[in-house]
């Protein structure tokens, strides 16, 4: 047999799928690309996670839009971080050309142009169907991690939120949260203590200072009402196609903390929404972060630890999720082992250092007698990438070098024309872009507080009353209106009549 038999063989064996599957392309040994001999991802392992990995111009965003498309059209909804504004094109077919059709005859498989059903997100001041949450969705502890608070704080966070939960009280947004945290040391101060115990000034303001903070960076437009309901990610278009469902966040990339923010809450949200699926047959929703080193470079320790423990547990719900960034160390190495699919375009190396991570990179990846794994990363040209997946039982595949597939939608942006007929045409942004301020914990506290200052004022007697209406006389009619004043202006008429 010969080496080009053996490695056809191999691929053949590794990649093949009794189930349903997704194609990302096909073989290549050296140069040269093995018609027809197609590397194959299942759908049953497609809820392990996975990465695709690459230098800048290396082709992540169309291997992310490849993979978005096949999901849809396999019935599986999808949902993306757009950070850079370049995946809105899905829902327009590609134009098509020549080089396409040429690559696409290499691989073995037609080219065939397609628009797909797409949902515009935002959680910004970016046009799209709104997405919120409230302050009490989050809880003390997820609010605690994002704000990085010390274990003292996050008490007394607790203690405030059951505060709110025993008086009825909702906490629905930013304004919410910061009165009860002035409430509690200000006119509340004796009621909240008389219950829950001393309460610091000095903890509650740090508090307060660190939600004006994530204010700054447009949390406000994210908390608050109506929540949006996870479920409506799952949604599948009239014939039967999975919706992708797109979040605009191209006016975020320097706003870390309201990303980070964002993210947990939504991993939160689905993994307490979605029930238990254990070994299901197809996912029920992948999500695909792009610049995911945006989540971990400025996450706390704890945040990252709230992020594993999702990871490691959501994908028996069903869920699968895709990282999307530059270099597999940008994501932390418990993250990282938790990934059954890793696609790897090229990395470059320019220095040292970069050289050292093109080694580190290497070792995520499978021995192959075929390849020399750090020679090919530096080698793969655009649209070309290693791959390494798990097959139907679990196990991992050959390492195998993938001439990739083209994206069957546009390979850019809509115009603000197409964008407006997308969101215009979406069933459920009416419902979730109406601005609702319902009654919560700032209204209330707030009448709470006039009724404290009304009950006070009544409780003086009218003598102290009347003497306390005395003292705050205009300090200009008391010297006007004084004994020395008046015997002042005498004698000096005294003296002019003389």
């Amino acid at each position: 047999m010969t080496n080009k038999s053996k490695f056809v063989d191999l691929i053949a064996r590794g990649y093949s799928s009794k189930g349903e599957s997704i194609t990302l392309g096909a073989a290549m040994l050296g140069d040269e690309t093995i018609t027809n001999s197609l590397v194959k991802i299942p759908l049953k392992t497609i809820n392990r996670h996975g990465l695709i990995s690459g230098a800048t111009g290396t082709g992540k965003t169309k291997t992310l839009q490849v993979f978005a498309e096949n999901l849809s059209e396999n019935g599986i909804p999808v949902l993306l971080m757009d950070l850079k504004g370049d995946l809105s094109g899905l829902a327009k077919a590609s134009p098509g050309h020549p080089k396409i059709d040429e690559r696409h005859e290499k691989i073995g498989i037609p080219f065939e142009a397609k628009s797909f059903p797409v949902e515009i997100l935002s959680i910004s001041e970016q046009k799209g169907t709104r997405l919120r949450a409230t302050v009490s969705e989050f809880g003390p502890v997820l609010l605690s991690r994002i704000l990085g608070l010390s274990e003292v704080q996050e008490g007394i966070l607790a203690i405030l939120f059951q505060y709110c939960d025993d008086q009825g009280m909702g906490l629905l947004d930013l304004k919410d949260l910061k009165k009860i945290l002035q409430f509690a040391t200000q006119e509340g101060k004796q009621e909240i203590e008389s219950k829950y115990g001393r309460i610091s000034t000095a903890s509650t303001g740090s508090i307060l200072r660190k939600i004006v903070a994530l204010e700054q960076q447009g949390a406000d437009l994210f908390f608050g009402e109506r929540s949006f309901d996870v479920k409506d990610l799952c949604r599948l278009s009239e014939d039967g196609r999975g919706i992708i469902s797109v979040i605009r966040l191209t006016d975020i990339q320097d706003k870390p903390q309201m990303f980070s923010t964002f993210m947990l809450q939504l991993l939160a949200e689905v993994y307490a929404s979605f029930p238990e699926l254990g070994d299901s047959d197809r996912p029920e929703l992948v999500m695909f972060i792009d610049e995911a080193h945006v989540v971990f470079e400025n996450a706390s320790k704890s945040l990252l630890d709230q992020l594993e423990s999702i990871v490691k547990l959501i994908r028996s719900k069903g869920i699968g999720i895709y990282f999307v960034t530059q270099n597999p160390k940008d994501i932390p190495s418990d993250v990282l082992s938790q990934l059954g699919l890793k696609i790897q375009h090229a990395l470059r190396a320019f220095t040292a250092k970069d050289r050292k991570a093109i080694k580190l990179a290497a070792e995520n990846y499978p021995d192959s007698e075929f390849y020399d794994t750090d020679k090919v990363l530096t080698e793969l040209g655009i649209g070309e990438a290693l791959v390494s997946a798990l097959n139907e039982k679990g196990v991992p595949t050959p390492l195998v070098k993938t001439m990739l597939r083209a994206p069957m939608s546009r390979m850019d942006i809509l115009t603000p024309l197409e964008l407006d007929t997308i969101i215009a045409s979406s069933n459920i942004s009416k419902k979730y872009n109406e601005v609702i301020d319902s009654e919560s914990a700032y209204e209330i506290l707030n009448k709470k507080i006039s009724i404290v200052k009304e009950e006070v004022a009544k409780s003086v007697p009218e003598s102290k009353r009347k003497k306390r209406q005395r003292s705050t006389i205009n300090p200009v009619v008391k010297v006007l209106t004084s004994a020395t004043f008046i015997r002042g202006v005498f004698g000096i008429l005294n003296k002019v009549m003389r």
